[in-house]
């Protein structure tokens, strides 16, 4: 059976349970929005809502993607991206006819040269479709530090006054926010959406990704747009997101703050921020203080992305050939001594094979992002749901 036909049927299974249905989920009371100043928005801070995405709650700042005690034991280089809001998302259900936002970003600069401001500090909206889906639907595009938007309006109504649609909003990949707001009509209804669950009913842990500034989302053009967002529309799944741009260097800091989450699988993606002499020193230390902490939860090693141009730079063809062969053998040593649960993917075909899947022959656009996500997909539903 095709991996579409199977997407359909899932589609059906959730269409018949969540999209425009009637459901347990918990309602926002009204108290907690502010009205407009026209008295026809009520303003509610995204925190009403579950932030997605953030694994700890004992943060700095309310969008910051590590601990306040990360500060004294990560460098500052890795401290600082992790400030970063990438991955955060709110799941909510509303009965609203439009949606508006607004979010106060805590750096001036709002896009870099290779990656335009809609990905860097914009905010991305997606619902789920009467076929179950999630459908991309509106960005919150910014001009400056603090922005207010209408997202959507005029949507058609409802079968139902009692129904409701899901949405799902990203907050930006390449910068922090201080503030995120989501504005609904007066007389509109919120609630939280229900959590991800198993077939038993059981809470689905996250999936963990420690990577570099693709892992980030560099340069994805929306945040909706990196692989792991897919990935977590894709699979129905939440994501922790703990790429650092330049500074995806499997270090151990940062690996003991990875096995304080419960996760349903840890992706190492670290491979385009290190030589191949650092792959070698420290994939097995990274793989064994996982396994110590976590002894039964999934590991994938994941090689480095082909550059796009090293059909014909020699440097980075080599680059990519001994990192590989750096962390391939780690692998193959780690099973040999009896570790179990680890999983590898090749980089060869990450991006595709045209090279056209790249800004700068390093960083995946949205083209590569989607093939990126369709080869990791291929490796995580085995993992996770036992399927092939």
């Amino acid at each position: 059976m095709s991996r579409q036909i199977l997407r359909t049927l899932l589609g059906f299974l959730i269409l018949t349970s969540t999209a425009f249905a009637l459901r347990a989920a918990d309602p926002v009371a009204s108290e907690k929005g502010k009205l407009s100043d026209d008295k026809s928005t009520r303003w509610f801070d995204l925190r009403v809502l579950k932030v997605e995405g953030q694994a700890w709650t004992e943060t700095k700042a309310p969008f910051d993607r590590f601990p306040a005690k990360a500060e004294k034991t990560v460098r500052a280089g890795v401290w600082g991206l992790s400030q970063h809001s990438t991955g955060l998302c709110a799941r909510f259900e509303t009965n609203a006819a439009s949606i508006k936002a607004k979010w106060t970003l805590t750096s001036a600069k709002l896009e870099m040269p290779h990656m335009p401001a809609t990905g860097v500090s914009g905010l991305d909206l997606y619902v789920r479709s009467e076929d179950g889906f999630w459908r991309w639907l509106a960005n919150g595009r910014p001009s400056a530090q603090t922005n207010e938007t209408t997202l959507v309006s005029t949507l058609p109504p409802l079968r139902k006054p009692s129904e409701t649609r899901e949405f799902l909003l990203y907050l930006p990949l390449y910068n922090g926010v201080s503030s995120v707001e989501i504005g609904l009509p007066t007389d509109a209804k919120l609630l939280k959406a229900e959590p991800y669950k198993n077939e038993d009913g059981s809470l689905r842990k996250p999936i963990v990704f420690y990577g570099t500034s693709i892992t980030q989302g560099g340069c994805a053009s929306r945040p909706g747009m990196v692989h792991t967002a897919i990935l977590q529309r894709r699979l129905d799944h939440p994501v922790v997101n703990l790429g650092f741009s330049g500074n995806g260097k499997m270090e151990m800091e940062v690996v003991e703050l990875m096995a304080e989450i419960d996760a349903s699988c840890y992706v190492i993606d670290c491979l385009p921020n290190l030589e191949p002499k650092e792959v070698a020193e420290r994939t097995e230390p990274l793989v064994l203080a996982l396994r110590k902490a976590r002894p039964k939860t999934p590991i994938l090693l994941v090689e480095d992305r082909s550059y796009s141009d090293s059909f014909l730079v020699t440097s980075k063809r080599e680059r990519n050939e001994y990192s590989r062969h750096a962390l391939h053998s780690a692998h193959a040593r780690l099973r040999g001594d009896g570790i179990e649960g680890l999983f590898y993917l090749d980089g060869d075909f990450l991006l595709g094979p045209d090279n056209e899947g790249t800004v700068d022959s390093s960083h995946p656009t949205d083209l590569g992002f989607f093939r990126q996500a369709d080869a990791f997909e291929q490796v995580l539903r085995p993992i996770l749901f036992g399927e092939k």
